[in-house]
């Protein structure tokens, strides 16, 4: 036998079992894959994305027809629910919204606005904006929009700020209804760029003791906060009060800026760390406008992160005195990414610890709904009542420089505690707050009183000539009425005085904007004149121990 007949003799059944074999290998390929959903393949498992796999097969084998993308945007957002409560996705489409408030600006029409009765209407138009410039004034209602009308057709919020913000430089048609006139006005809006302050108000309350009240910390925070304690100084400041309640934070550079205000040349700040981050330590540049005056810091449960920076590191320094309410007790540091389409993603990539070194970071293990109704159940246990019901773990503690005891693990505790007002004659007045019925009742007040209210050109003419006296007062208790807030006369009798003032407040803020507001309300501000008091009557020099 030839050598080539050989060969075939001795392979040819070897190749028809490897055939054979191959066969039913791939058969089962197939009924696995029919089955399970599950190919076979090699891959070096060091490499494998799962991820990127399931998606790959929901796109190419799924029974009906799929949209990836809020399938991928589903999925990320539900990844992200597993880490901590403050690593966040932010989607294409939200992505200017979302990050416009700590830019410092945005591009638009430049009006305040609320909705009333399903009608937009001008609370006030921004001073030196596009709408100012061309005419708009308080009390108008935008009624068409691009020959849409936007009245009474369920209109919300968010779709007004999408019809109204846009590039500068756009124009926009409107139609407004105002009072005085018998047909609608027409007015064409060219866009621009439109400035937001994180620095409500700045103010003298006497001669000597400044006020400074900051809603966030953004890009332009330091820049607001220097230029208005120059101008407060000027004036004569050389102590001054720094209002943090209810400020939720922002940049931690922004944090760290406003803190080099207060601190000498070389005290910590704060610093931060991560498990892929490395130490990073910030620290006072000496070049501070206010680092030997007097100061307190006002802070409550809505200050949170960048807030607690600023008031860890003057508690943490024996600098000043933290007077309120614990704060809320987020300690992590987010970085935004910004991803190919538009999107990003805002993650937790270190935690902060302030110059003690404490983390005052509260727990989030139990997830994201239990970490955010923490808020209520100070509430409930009485911590806003009474600072004994507060109670810290001794291995959380951490003492400063002058030997002043703080604790780490949920917040700020301030050296003095404010607790909130109590007693069975609030609930009437919650009723009116929780309802909006006093900030209804003094915008159509406003509005129907614009012509005589506009005599009042600053916060001094209208505090001291106009008054909430008894014939609007019982108006307003009517309004109330109406809208389903039932008569209360003995609780009515206990807090008329604070309604009274409230309600002057808030129609002053409709005229007056927040310097219209905040001196007025001040006189029922109970943290506020503790602090006035406080501030006035000791040396500030070193904060006092909790209680004293």
């Amino acid at each position: 036998m030839s050598r080539f007949k050989y060969k075939i003799t001795v392979y040819l059944p070897l190749l028809f079992a490897l055939v054979l074999i191959a066969g039913i290998l791939i058969g089962l390929q197939l009924a696995s894959q029919s089955y399970s959903g599950s190919p076979i393949y090699s891959v070096n498992l060091q490499d494998y994305n799962k991820l990127t796999d399931v998606m790959s097969l929901i796109e190419r084998d799924y029974v009906d027809t799929v949209d990836v993308e809020d399938v991928q945007e589903e999925a990320i957002e539900n990844m992200l629910e597993n880490l901590d409560p403050h690593s966040q996705y932010i989607a294409a489409s939200e992505f200017d919204q979302v990050n416009e408030h700590l830019e410092g600006n945005f591009e638009g029409i430049g009006v305040q606005f609320r909705i009333e009765k399903d009608t937009v209407m001008v609370v006030s138009p921004i001073a030196g904006g596009p709408s100012e410039k061309v005419g708009i004034k308080a009390g108008d209602r935008i009624v068409i929009v691009e020959d849409d009308t936007i009245a009474g057709v369920g209109i919300t919020n968010s779709r007004v700020m999408k019809l109204l913000k846009g590039p500068r430089g756009t124009k926009i048609n409107i139609k407004i209804f105002r009072r005085s006139e018998p047909n609608l006005l027409d007015f064409t809006i060219t866009r621009n760029v439109i400035p937001t302050y994180s620095l409500d108000i700045a103010y003298m309350v006497d001669d000597s003791t400044g006020y400074v009240k900051l809603n966030k910390f953004s890009a332009t925070t330091h820049q607001e906060m220097v230029e208005a304690l120059k101008e407060l100084k000027k004036e004569g400041m050389h102590k001054l009060i720094l209002d943090l309640r209810n400020n939720t934070g922002g940049y931690l550079q922004a944090a760290i800026k406003v803190s080099d205000e207060f601190l000498k040349d070389g005290d910590l700040i704060v610093y931060t760390e991560g498990k892929n981050r490395p130490k990073n330590f910030a620290y006072a540049t000496g070049r501070g406008n206010f680092e030997n005056e007097d100061v307190i810091i006002l802070i409550d449960e809505g200050s949170a992160s960048a807030s607690e920076i600023v008031a860890g590191a003057i508690q943490d320094n024996d600098r000043g005195t933290i007077m309120g309410r614990r704060s809320f007790g987020k300690g992590l540091v987010q970085e935004q990414i910004n991803l190919y389409d538009g999107s990003a993603l805002r993650l937790t990539v270190a935690r902060y610890y302030t110059p003690t070194g404490r983390s005052i970071q509260k727990p989030y293990e139990n997830g994201t709904k239990d970490y955010y109704k923490e808020y209520h159940n100070r509430f409930m246990n009485g911590e806003v009542l009474h600072a004994d019901s507060i109670h810290f773990d001794d291995s959380l503690k951490f003492v400063t420089p002058a030997g002043k005891i703080v604790y780490g693990g949920g917040g700020i505790m301030p050296d003095i505690f404010v607790p909130i007002e109590s007693g069975e004659n609030l609930a009437y007045y919650n009723s009116l707050i929780n309802r909006g019925i006093v900030y209804d009742f003094a915008f159509e007040y406003t509005d129907t009183h614009r012509d005589y209210l506009k005599k009042f050109e600053n916060v001094n003419e209208f505090d001291v000539g106009f008054e909430i006296d008894d014939k609007l007062f019982d108006e307003f208790i009517d309004f109330a009425e109406a809208n389903d807030v039932m008569r209360d006369n003995e609780s009515i009798a206990v807090i008329k005085g604070d309604i009274k003032i409230l309600l002057k407040a808030l129609i002053g803020r409709n005229i007056l904007d927040n310097e219209g507001f905040y001196p007025i309300y001040h006189n029922i501000d109970k943290t506020f004149q503790q602090a006035v008091k406080r501030i006035n009557s000791t040396n500030q020099g070193i904060a006092l121990k909790h209680g004293e």
